[in-house]
């Protein structure tokens, strides 16, 4: 084969690697039941493809000849060790008497990737080490990528998911999707994982920018993912909500990177695609009637975006949304959200008077959103004494740049 057509193969190659790593470690780690053995595996079968296959051709089914030739190379090195460890021996005979049944078992791919996401969401791991393994092993972060959208140094990271491996390992914990009966429960934590990831990329927790897209990104091809493979209600509602946050993005931040609050959002910069396909999902999810909070919230979100301008927006349906979502999930944040809604239909003087109930009960004291909003309603009030003790709040809460600035600019403006 020409250099020419080398050159062909190998980008192929890259190409498939970058399409279809992570189904074949998902594969790869059902059939040797060992993460670290499996990625391995997988390094082994994209080196063999890039020897033979300019040489051979592409086969017929490159995914299904990754997943054997990763497997077989495994197998050759656990042989190569089991001189000095009988388990390995016996280890490789056991992979390797069941290698026809591992290649009649590529239809079953799908169900490798969604066993891939719950075991890594498992809740006996820490939530740092779900986040970590998650974006590591099903979205094909590298470790130095995740440190840094995160803002953590790379080694703790890795640690992280050395003893997320190690406690799979050690407890035993299977490599498979829950039980019909289970699945609820542990589809919330695999939900919350993929949320967890969203909201750190649409609104970073700390840091020189309001967001992180490439978190945002990954976030929205985890949900994408879990609906093809699991299409229950509220992952097409976390999807759906995902989207239509997303949809947004372009117009959260001025040219400058500062924060633009929703009422002076220029909505002709919003996605309309994103829009539309989260509204449809939306409804959707809706429909089956066994809707929970992804859902509800999207729907709230849904109610935003069809409005053309800030003031059409319709605040009476979004406190109804709230008002269900509020005995679905009453938690604080729902219950802050819901007051802000209530201020925008009823005025500033009944929401504040819900944030102080909220406030005084000790809830959210430490959260910068609370006092950010509280200080928002009373400058709409013309209370400026109270407005800049909240805003002077949040701003010592926060520790993003473009909300510390934006919380200056304000104090700026009552202190003129």
């Amino acid at each position: 084969m020409g250099e020419d057509a080398t050159d062909q193969v190998r980008q192929m190659v890259d190409a498939i690697y970058r399409a279809e790593s992570r189904r074949v470690l998902a594969t790869l780690i059902r059939l040797l039941g060992d993460f670290d053995l499996a990625e391995e595996a997988l390094h082994d079968g994209f080196r063999a493809a890039l020897e033979r296959w300019p040489r051979e051709g592409l086969p017929d089914n490159p995914r299904a000849w990754l997943v054997s030739a990763g497997r077989f190379q495994a197998i050759d090195a656990m042989r190569r060790r089991a001189r000095f460890n009988a388990s390995l021996a016996e280890l490789s005979e056991r992979l390797n008497g069941h290698s026809e049944e591992a290649d009649q078992q590529e239809d079953g791919v799908d169900d490798d990737r969604l066993r891939l996401i719950f075991t890594c969401c498992h809740p006996a791991l820490p939530p740092d080490s779900r986040i970590a393994l998650t974006l590591r092993e099903v979205c094909g972060l590298t470790t130095e990528e995740i440190a840094r959208a995160f803002l953590t140094a790379p080694p703790t990271v890795a640690q992280r998911i050395v003893r997320a491996k190690r406690k799979i390992h050690d407890a035993r914990i299977p490599y498979q999707v829950p039980a019909r009966a289970d699945l609820p429960d542990r589809l919330d934590t695999v939900l919350h994982v993929v949320y967890l990831v969203f909201n750190e990329g649409y609104s970073a927790s700390s840091g020189a920018t309001l967001t992180r897209q490439a978190l945002s990104t990954e976030a929205i091809r985890l949900g994408r993912l879990l609906v093809e493979l699991l299409p229950e209600p509220e992952a097409v509602g976390l999807l759906a909500l995902m989207l239509l946050h997303e949809s947004r993005r372009p117009a959260r931040t001025s040219p400058a990177g500062e924060l633009v609050l929703l009422d002076d959002q220029d909505r002709s910069l919003w996605n309309r695609e994103l829009i539309s396909e989260g509204a449809e999902l939306v409804e959707k999810a809706l429909l089956s009637r066994r809707f929970g909070p992804y859902t509800l919230q999207a729907a709230i979100a849904a109610v935003h975006a069809v409005a053309p301008v800030a003031a059409e927006t319709d605040w009476a349906q979004i406190v109804g949304l709230y008002d269900v979502l509020w005995r679905v999930d009453p938690s604080p944040v729902v219950a802050l959200n819901r007051a802000v809604a209530v201020a925008m239909r009823d005025g500033p003087l009944t929401g504040l008077a819900l944030i102080d109930s909220i406030l005084a009960r000790g809830d959210l004291g430490d959260y910068h959103l609370a006092h950010s909003a509280r200080a928002e309603l009373c400058r709409r009030l013309g209370r400026v004494t109270d407005a800049r003790a909240s805003y002077a709040r949040a701003l010592d809460l926060t520790r993003q740049e473009p909300e510390r600035r934006f919380l200056e600019r304000r104090l700026h403006e009552l202190a003129g």
